[in-house]
């Protein structure tokens, strides 16, 4: 019997994805990963309850289903990997005035590395989460492929895009045929606690988006104030420090100048936020780094592909590109707010070709 080791946040997605691989036959255990302490994060008391993936009230979720499906649960502690690798690259990151994605390095880092190799240490051959992906052989190019699931409304594939072809061998997502109303359907009919629970939002580690002070009490520094400017270098005003803004914000800025005004670029050598117009926000190319391949192994002439550089935007054609060491995107179409630290992920149909950091 093959043993797997699933990833349950205490949600439902994890839940069903636990049950139904029970169903198929694998020997299964749960495991909630440790990531954070209250003393990491700025929170409310409603937050500290609720609002996180390591509340108390989610471990308690995933070992009350554990227990009625019948298979062990464990917690394990990945703070300090987490602190290390997701919330310390999240505060640099955004000191450096980009904009990362915590959840692809949480990905990369925890629960693909460092919680696959403890699969391995205890004798379990996969790991499973409940990712709405999919993950397919193609004996034709001897290659695993990570495609887009049934419900595209869920697809979490660009937030998945880092995993390796070890990886890929030894990972089952078993939601990925499946819509998400059928998920709820499955977990009711089970009886299973959380059944209605709803889906997190926000960022684990920054309940309600309050991205700035958590970089403020995580790393002690407080951001120096410095020039609004346009985007002809004259000063418009002064802001209060570049982690508190993000490319194509409106919100907020402080400053009025008679017309709609957007952040299209954040210097930080001269700590100066760039102002300009809904035209300055729109570019054809990008240029990527740390790029990872998986449905190919290298790309020798350019590639037609669909891309796509924040998690909620729909793909758009274009073509990639790999010369020089240097990976480049150009759209068929200007894009708006491209943002470095980003992640563009490069598709082939529903077939997902590799992707990279924006630089």
């Amino acid at each position: 019997m093959k043993k797997v080791m699933v990833g349950m946040s205490g949600g439902v997605d994890s839940s069903v994805c636990a049950l139904l691989l029970r169903e198929q036959g694998y020997e299964v255990m749960g495991v909630t990963l440790k990531m954070f302490g209250d003393e990491d994060i700025v929170q409310t008391e409603t937050e500290k309850e609720s609002k996180t993936c390591c509340a108390l009230n989610d471990v308690l979720d995933a070992k009350s289903v554990a227990y009625k499906l019948g298979f062990e649960h464990l917690t394990f502690n990945f703070k300090d990997c987490f602190r290390e690798k997701v919330m310390k690259q999240f505060a640099e990151s955004y000191i450096s005035g980009k904009t990362p994605n915590p959840c692809i390095e949480c990905n990369r880092h925890v629960k693909f590395d460092k919680m696959m190799r403890r699969a391995f240490e205890l004798g379990y051959d996969y790991i499973a989460t409940g990712h709405y992906a999919i993950v397919e052989y193609d004996d034709e190019k001897g290659r695993y492929l990570l495609k887009r699931p049934i419900d595209r409304r869920k697809d979490q594939t660009y937030v998945l895009y880092s995993l390796t072809q070890e990886q890929l061998a030894h990972t089952l997502f078993p939601l990925g045929g499946l819509e998400k109303s059928e998920v709820r359907e499955i977990a009711e009919k089970a009886g299973l606690v959380n059944s209605d629970k709803p889906d997190s939002q926000d960022i684990c580690f920054v309940p309600d988006g309050k991205y700035a002070e958590f970089i403020k009490k995580f790393t002690g520094i407080e951001p120096a104030e410095g020039n609004f400017i346009s985007t002809d270098g004259e000063i418009l005003g002064t802001h209060k420090g570049i982690i508190n803004y993000t490319i194509g914000q409106r919100k907020g800025l402080g400053i009025a100048l008679g017309k709609p005004a957007y952040v299209v670029r954040k210097d930080i050598e001269s700590n100066t936020v760039v102002i300009g117009e809904e035209q300055d926000l729109y570019t054809t190319e990008l240029v990527a780094e740390d790029v990872n391949l998986i449905a190919v192994e290298e790309v020798t002439e350019p590639l037609r592909i669909t891309a796509k550089t924040r998690y909620g935007q729909t793909e758009q054609p274009a073509v990639l590109s790999h010369e020089n060491g240097i990976y480049r995107v150009v759209f068929d179409e200007p894009q708006r707010a491209v943002t470095s630290g980003q992640a563009v992920v490069f598709y082939d149909g529903d077939i997902v070709v590799g992707g990279g950091t924006i630089k």
